[in-house]
């Protein structure tokens, strides 16, 4: 039986995912490296954890947990809504954590987060913007919590408000992409929020449009639906500088914890590397956008 449900924008975008087609290159080829530099700090790889919530439903203590398995395979460490202590517990494990604030509509407890974020480590804050609404046209309540849509006047005073680089989560268009540039945002976040609606564009299908538009001013992340280091190189081939995964490392962090964490990210970043061995990529910016086939459009 055929469990697909139309307009299902995950589905959607792993049959977009699948897709697409890499070729292969030999010649002149070299050992990979997955290195990459963010925020001025080196990591061993562009697989970063997704910004989670509430994992204590899947593993005790699982936001620490994840941190130690991101932490142990040389990773960034995202992470979403949490109290203060839970960031404090995630920050102490040592991994480089982002921290991603919630749309909340009072700008007091935004700017409180951000400097407890900042007060406590935190490598970077950010703001999930994708969660102003709800499926109603309503303003969005999360866990009790009114949010609000963020205008570009607003996230300017969030970036001014800390000297930590700060993200917005929740891009899917140019014109947003436009208006973080406005805003002066040091990253972004290409992401549908896991199909918050239905027959949302694959983020790998609009960020070609939104690395264009970037032109390198800043990191450009992805997440939504990356399950293997496969899926991680066509982002990276199509203007993405690092991946956030999610749904991918639930299993392993509810299975083994840290360890598994640890174990599904390497694995991925092996797999990442093969394909970079077999298309001459001998590093993250040598992965280039010719070297995908798009089968939806019949080319490149």
């Amino acid at each position: 039986m055929d469990n697909k449900r139309a307009g299902d924008a995950n589905q959607i975008t792993r049959d977009y995912f699948d897709s697409l087609l890499i070729e292969m290159r030999h010649i002149d080829g070299e050992l990979p490296s997955t290195e990459i530099e963010l925020y001025g700090e080196t990591f061993a790889t562009p697989i970063m954890t997704a910004a989670l919530s509430h994992l204590d439903k899947t593993r005790p203590n699982g936001m620490v947990e994840m941190a130690k398995g991101a932490l142990a395979a040389k990773a960034v460490m995202w992470t979403g809504m949490g109290d203060d202590a839970e960031l404090e517990s995630t920050i102490k494990t040592g991994a480089r954590t982002i921290k991603i604030i919630k749309p909340h509509a009072d700008n007091a407890e935004v700017f409180r987060k951000i400097e407890h974020a900042e007060a406590n480590g935190a490598f970077a804050v950010g703001m999930d913007v994708d969660h102003s609404f709800n499926g109603r046209g309503e303003y969005d309540n999360v866990r009790g919590l009114p949010m609000k849509p963020k205008s570009v006047a607003e996230i300017k005073s969030f970036v001014e408000a800390t000297k930590l680089p700060f993200i917005i989560k929740g891009v899917l268009s140019e014109q947003d992409t436009r208006k973080c540039l406005d805003a002066g945002v040091q990253g972004i976040v290409v992401s549908h929020h896991h199909g918050i609606l239905d027959y949302a564009a694959p983020p790998l299908m609009v960020l070609p449009r939104i690395a264009q538009i970037i032109n390198g001013r800043m990191p450009i992340f992805l997440d939504c639906g990356v399950a293997t280091g496969i899926d991680v190189f066509k982002a990276l081939a199509l203007g993405a500088d690092a991946i956030c995964v999610g749904r991918a490392l639930m299993g392993p962090l509810k299975d083994d914890g840290a360890d598994g964490v640890q174990k599904k990210i390497e694995t991925m970043n092996e797999e990442l590397k093969g394909a970079m061995g077999r298309t001459c990529s001998r590093d993250i910016a040598s992965i280039e956008a010719s070297l995908i086939w798009n089968t939806w459009s019949s080319g490149r």
